[in-house]
């Protein structure tokens, strides 16, 4: 199945399944993940808490940067990104295997 996302033209390359995360942000563009789909309401499409770090030039997940812009009551929000950092295997690495196409490539 083809799906279309839109990423950052300064995002990182999708690192192989296996690899280091970097940011490349593609696993969010796609779906949430299950603490995303908690937090954001939705099961398929751009997760609600993906942001965009433009200094950095990678995505990252709200809940591990900013939890308490997300988490009521905020004393609940240390807990929420402990999980959330669980939950996208922050530093483990890619569990993705999407593959991609570049557009231009495949026009």
């Amino acid at each position: 199945m083809t799906r279309i996302i839109h990423i950052q033209a300064d995002a990182p390359l999708k690192p192989a399944e296996g690899k280091p995360c970097n940011g490349c942000g593609v696993c969010c563009l796609v779906a949430p993940c299950p603490i995303g789909m908690l937090f954001s309401g939705k099961t398929r499409g751009v997760c609600s808490v993906l942001r965009w770090d433009a200094p950095q030039h990678r995505y990252v997940c709200g809940l591990l940067t900013e939890p308490e812009s997300f988490v009521r009551p905020r004393w609940l929000a240390g807990a929420a990104a402990r999980l959330a950092r669980r939950m996208v295997a922050a530093g483990v690495g890619c569990d993705s295997d999407l593959a991609l196409e570049d557009e231009a490539a495949a026009s």
